[in-house]
């Protein structure tokens, strides 16, 4: 078995997946209306987006009665601050809970958390 790709629902997949692209650098491969994907450069698992209708945003932190957040991407970068300001510009948000210093978390324009880490 070989694992090919995280797959995040929507409820636009072409515009969460020029969210990543414009994020991570990564081509298209797969670009149909209602589901793209995304390959590392360098070979390796990629991301995949599906348009998905009665999508419901997570909410972070959880909390309970609300939609929950199933998964989440760790992306380790050089320098979290320059790291930061390039999710920003590619349409990322800052989240307000931030649960520790070495790591922050973004949301990326689904509501989808992701953590940019530096070692």
């Amino acid at each position: 078995m070989t694992l090919t790709a995280t797959v995040l629902d929507s409820p636009d997949a072409r515009e969460l997946a020029a969210f990543y692209q414009r994020l991570l650098g990564w081509p298209r491969g797969a670009d149909e209306p209602e589901w793209v994907t995304l390959r590392p450069p360098g070979g390796g698992t990629g991301l995949s987006f599906q348009s998905e209708p009665h999508y419901v945003r997570p909410t972070w932190p959880s909390r309970p009665g609300a939609q929950q957040m199933m998964s989440h991407l760790d992306i380790e970068v050089a320098d979290l601050a320059s790291a930061g300001a390039h999710a920003v510009a590619a349409g990322a948000e800052l989240a307000a809970f931030q649960p520790q210093h070495d790591v922050r978390v973004y949301l990326d324009p689904a509501g989808h958390p992701f953590c940019l880490w530096a070692r």
